[in-house]
């Protein structure tokens, strides 16, 4: 599998992508390129993007991907193990699992794409640049953070915020065109009411709509390792702000490839479709006090599945107390998710001290005389 990285035709300086201009940054001459002449200043890049990347790295992200889908004999899914590449800027070496796809060396910190992970059938579709700065996502996350209290001071350490990442995740996106065919028993009750009489009249009709229901954006996590309610909690995404996949988006960020397939959520995605179905139905019979025994057939005219990578800034806490905490932020909207320490002492003693002072404002004032 081929390690990429992009490089600067002025200076030779690593490009990466930077989600305030869109475009390609060196941070060693400050010139900053669109991704066309980004793309042809590292042909390499462009050609693993074309499938033209060496077959056998396509193969062993496939062989990752049947190892870590196998179950093994306690029922547990094995991980794939860890996979060393070398960094072609200053030789070290590279450790991953089988999913990592865009990271940094840890000791020349050069940003590389391992291209083979995201070829073939593994490429994705589209992408969600991100469209925040490390930078920014630093400011928006301390920015909320210090409006709530009693959190550790050392949480706020530059040390600390600083390992913010940026990390693409692997998404599938679900919709199409559906022609439904819904049926139900539906009621109604008319009263009114002679002299000191009130009568109750209840209808009982055979409801019948048929029409047609377009729907885009179901979308799911496609990645096992990743905390589902955490990173989906940022959601939603400007999904008309995709963009075709190109390698350089990842240049400068970490990246995961997908390791659950269309089959694995296809059931959940169309449970979810035909809820959303149903309601549009419900929506065109309402003038039924209640709908019963329903029945709904969905016949799909157009099924469409795209897999995407959404941008999401990531962040660890070692609490004292043992638990690690993370956080997550959309790398588009800047949206926050995730637990926050607390300082079960220092709240104590805030509360101990403000008792004490009403205590003695109210001895002051002779509440207790």
């Amino acid at each position: 599998m081929e390690v990429i990285t992009y490089k600067c035709p002025n200076c030779g300086g690593d490009l990466t992508f930077d989600p305030a201009s869109g475009k390609y940054k060196c941070e060693y001459c400050l010139s900053s390129f669109t991704q066309e002449e980004a793309e042809k200043a590292n042909p390499k890049a462009a050609e693993a993007l074309n499938g033209e990347d060496d077959a056998a790295g396509a193969q062993e992200a496939s062989d990752a991907q049947k190892e870590s889908s196998t179950e093994e004999t306690k029922g547990e899914t094995e991980q794939g193990e860890a996979v060393v590449y070398t960094c072609p800027n200053c030789g070290a070496e590279i450790v991953t699992d089988a999913t990592t796809a865009a990271t940094y060396c840890f000791y020349c910190h050069n940003p590389v794409v391992l291209s083979g992970r995201l070829s073939g059938e593994y490429m994705p579709d589209f992408v969600l640049p991100f469209k925040i700065s490390k930078e920014q996502a630093i400011e928006k996350f301390l920015s909320f953070t210090r409006k709530k209290h009693f959190i550790p001071k050392d949480f706020f350490e530059k040390s600390q915020v600083q390992k913010m990442t940026g990390v693409y995740f692997p998404y599938w996106i679900y919709g199409g065109d559906f022609e439904t065919d819904y049926i139900a028993r539906g009621r109604k009750v008319r009263v009114w009411q002679t002299g000191d009489v009130e009568y109750t009249e209840t209808s009982i009709y055979d409801v019948r709509r048929e029409g047609e229901v377009r729907v885009d954006g179901l979308s799911r996590n496609a990645l096992n390792k990743a905390d589902r309610d955490l990173i989906e909690c940022v959601q939603p995404y400007r999904l008309e702000e995709m963009q075709p996949f190109s390698m350089g988006y990842l240049s400068g960020f970490q990246a995961e490839k997908r390791d659950i397939e269309q089959a694995q959520i296809a059931p959940e995605l169309k449970k979810e479709l035909e809820t959303m179905a149903r309601g549009a139905m419900r929506n065109e019979a309402n003038e039924y006090l209640s709908l019963e025994q329903e029945k709904m057939k969905l016949s799909p005219k157009r099924e469409d599945w795209r897999y995407v990578l959404f941008p999401v800034w990531t962040l660890t806490y070692p609490g004292k107390d043992g638990k690690v905490y993370y956080y997550a932020m959309n790398g588009q909207t800047g949206t926050i998710n995730g637990d926050f320490p607390y300082e079960r002492k220092r709240a104590l003693l805030t509360s101990a001290v403000s008792a004490l002072l009403v205590l003695i404002v109210m001895l002051i004032g002779g509440y207790f005389a």
